[in-house]
């Protein structure tokens, strides 16, 4: 008789291992590398933010760069600007779209490439800092900014929200507005009534794609326990699934500030908009290195 066993459980650490080079096949997709080179805008709360804290000629180093879609942006303000990816697809896209930029080829938890102090503002948008696995990646790479970065460096990054299951209904008026004229004609007392009667119908629709969408996402994250902890990992089914940390701003700033950084400001990816706990999808977050003693970052 053949005696059945079972295979002893995976150590965590090197699951989490596992699924960091999972996440970096993933990145360095050619398919997944033309889609994040064909993004070229900046959100409002990310123009906000570098506006009002970059300053022209920083040098910059644009840290999970993926396809260049900041660099526009950054590299204008820049005197000298570092875009670094640890996909090599990333990288290939933006020295094509960007020749006469320097970008680089490395792990954001090692940027020996780099020397110390080097930089004035170090960017990592499109919350690329949750894509490293496991935990120690993350604290590695806040190390690694803090050596970077000068005295008085500003570090703007963003991060997801584990509780944002709520999606807010969404319209567009100037949509709407042509929909009714259309509908209306030439007949110019029809159209008050035609657009208020689009207008009801519209919000029916985006009213019910929002219970509908929340009630999904709700019950996708409700079982894990980055939900109710308020810090751990998801996978995020882009791209075929990439493990992705999440956190609460209170978390994510503790865990910062632990690395010797003094936070400046949080603004939420729907701004203007107001953030709300448990419907803005990500954070973005401003610190900056102070000078002396606290600018030490913790062992």
């Amino acid at each position: 008789m053949t005696r059945l066993t079972h295979a002893p459980e995976q150590p965590r650490c090197e699951r989490e291992g596992t699924q960091e080079v999972s996440n970096l096949q993933v990145f360095n997709a050619p398919d997944v590398a033309a889609h994040y080179a064909a993004l070229d805008y900046l959100s409002l709360c990310e123009r906000i933010l570098f506006d009002s804290f970059i300053k022209q000629g920083d040098a910059i180093l644009d840290l999970g760069v993926g396809g260049g879609r900041t660099t526009p942006h950054l590299s204008r303000v820049a005197s000298r600007y570092v875009g670094v990816d640890y996909a090599p697809a990333m990288i290939a896209a933006c020295r094509l779209k960007f020749p006469h930029l320097e970008f680089l080829v490395a792990d954001a938890a090692n940027l020996a490439v780099l020397g110390d102090a080097n930089f004035d503002s170090v960017v990592m948008a499109f919350n690329g800092i949750d894509s490293l696995v496991p935990d120690e990646s993350r604290r590695r790479c806040l190390g690694e900014i803090h050596r970077v970065l000068k005295d008085g460096g500003v570090l703007i990054f963003s991060s997801h929200n584990p509780r944002a299951v709520l999606l807010r209904p969404a319209w567009n008026r100037a949509k709407i507005e042509a929909v009714a004229q259309t509908l209306a004609g030439q007949r110019e007392w029809l159209l008050p009534p035609t657009r208020m009667l689009v207008l009801w119908l519209r919000v029916a629709v985006a009213l019910a794609a929002s219970v509908t969408a929340s009630v999904s996402r709700l019950c996708r994250r409700i079982w894990h326990r980055a939900f109710w902890s308020g810090a751990g990992y998801m996978l995020d089914p882009s791209h075929g699934g990439v493990l992705t940390h999440h956190a609460v701003p209170e978390r994510v700033i503790a865990e910062v500030e632990q690395r010797g950084f003094q936070f400046l400001r949080l603004a939420g990816d729907d701004y203007p908009r107001r953030s709300r706990a448990y419907v803005t999808d990500w954070y973005y977050y401003v610190f900056r290195k102070p000078a002396g003693p606290l600018g030490s970052p913790c062992e």
